[in-house]
């Protein structure tokens, strides 16, 4: 298992974790790995790359930049544009990969560095572990004309906003929305994609200055676009991430509909139009038991996966299937995107919302949302947790009490030394009872502390 790479790229503290230093080694390693197909071929390997507006993102990009060039690999630096346009792009252009800069919702010290190979698409843990491995190897080393050259891909934001238009199925006129762009990479192209989709828009969150990356606006601190909503009276607010992969929606009222509530709406959608394949809608075990029981009443399968948008990927891809995602709006439409796209959500369910003439509230209520609680249990040996006897037997008599009504999912995490209790019940008392009482038979049986 790679131990530079984590669920999603490598990630972490900008001039801590992700140095200038290692962001070369990075992408000389990626040169050979990405780009050999290009040179068997007899050709020079393209690569395109994009950032977030991160102040970090300037110095990570020309590192990367400058160890892609010096191992032959002629890069088209597209500047600051979301995640899926760098997907986009890299299969648009046919380029061999891509490289994005970003680290998402994390705060702005954070940065990351994200490949992307053929066609836009997610690399495998293989792939990964392929780049950390050749990290340790000889650096290709061309000289005079073999080296690779950096030019501008100066029409980069045009075209991924043109082809976020072609996905139109009705225009927005008519409807007003409010889009929070977290001041992170899609705070130039979500405005100018809306508003030529019709909408009349207000925009928050839009004035990136480096440092105010997800700073209380966005899809993690929805208060900002609640307000604005009322105080516009605006029909839907759509909020991003820093890297726009993700989105997040408040209906009229300044409720909150989240990513279950929204593949709801466009799994309905879908069907309705025949392009739901094999009405499998392809979800991740987190979301909320409400979102399989309203769509098995309308005919719809729920595939679940584990949590990571790479899961919900690998299994649309394994199925063929042409929607999932994930509770926190990373949404994938595979007609259109290899990875999530918090842009095309929000325009997809804003031109379901004008399509029908029902208000997003109307829209979400397909869908009732259990109450769900999670609790995180510090200090035990995540390792045991699936295999201890004893929890597993509270586990599956939690279950027997619940019946259809509820549900318990109880996992180790895979980023944090926790773990994970989620109860869902038909009320929140019972779900907050069941979940601390096997929160509190995972502190028991798998403690780390030990025992006087």
């Amino acid at each position: 298992m790679s131990k530079l790479f984590g669920t999603d790229g490598v990630r972490g503290l900008a001039n801590g974790l992700i140095t200038a230093e290692l962001s070369l080694q990075l992408a000389q390693a990626a040169a050979v790995v990405l780009g050999h197909n290009a040179v068997d071929g007899g050709r020079r390997p393209t690569a395109v790359i994009a950032r977030d507006p991160r102040i970090s993102g300037e110095f990570i990009a020309a590192a990367v930049e400058a160890g892609l060039a010096s191992s032959g690999v002629d890069v088209y630096d597209a500047g600051v544009l979301p995640t899926p346009a760098a997907a986009f792009l890299v299969a648009d252009l046919d380029a061999d990969f891509g490289v994005m800069i970003s680290a998402s919702h994390n705060p702005a010290p954070d940065n990351g560095i994200k490949f992307l190979a053929r066609g836009g698409k997610k690399l495998s843990d293989a792939l990964e572990d392929a780049i950390e491995d050749e990290m340790a190897n000889a650096r290709l080393r061309p000289v005079a004309g073999d080296v690779g050259r950096i030019q501008r891909f100066a029409d980069a934001e045009d075209r991924y906003v043109v082809h976020l238009l072609q996905t139109l199925p009705h225009r927005l006129d008519g409807l007003k929305v409010v889009l929070d762009c977290a001041h992170g990479a899609a705070s130039g192209c979500s405005p100018e994609v809306f508003r030529n989709a019709g909408a009349d828009i207000v925009v928050i969150g839009a004035e990136p200055d480096g440092v105010n990356i997800n700073d209380g606006y966005g899809s993690t601190h929805l208060e900002k676009l609640q307000a604005a909503v009322l105080e516009h009276g605006a029909d839907i607010g759509v909020a991003h991430d820093g890297d726009a992969d993700r989105c997040l929606a408040v209906d009229h009222e300044g409720t909150v509909v989240d990513g279950d509530q929204i593949m709801a709406v466009m799994a309905l959608a879908m069907k309705d139009a025949g392009k739901l394949k094999e009405d499998t809608l392809v979800a991740t075990v987190m979301s909320n038991l409400g979102l399989k029981i309203a769509l098995r009443e309308s005919g719809i399968t729920i595939k679940e996966t584990g949590v990571g948008d790479r899961y919900v990927l690998e299994g649309m891809r394994d199925g063929g299937y042409s929607l999932g995602g994930e509770q926190s709006g990373h949404v994938i439409f595979a007609e259109y995107a290899t990875t999530g796209d918090g842009v095309l959500t929000g325009l997809q369910l804003a031109a379901r919302m004008a399509e029908t003439g029902k208000s997003l509230k109307e829209l979400a209520a397909v869908m009732t949302k259990l109450p769900q609680v999670l609790i995180n249990v510090e200090g035990v040996d995540r390792a045991a947790a699936n295999s201890d006897e004893g929890l597993q037997a509270a586990v599956r008599a939690a279950e027997a009490m619940l019946g259809e009504t509820g549900r318990v999912l109880l996992r180790p995490s895979g980023t944090e030394p926790v773990v994970r209790v989620m109860v869902e019940a038909a009320d929140t008392g019972t779900a907050e009872r069941i979940a601390e009482e096997l929160a509190a038979t995972v502190q028991e049986r798998l403690s780390l502390e030990p025992v006087a």
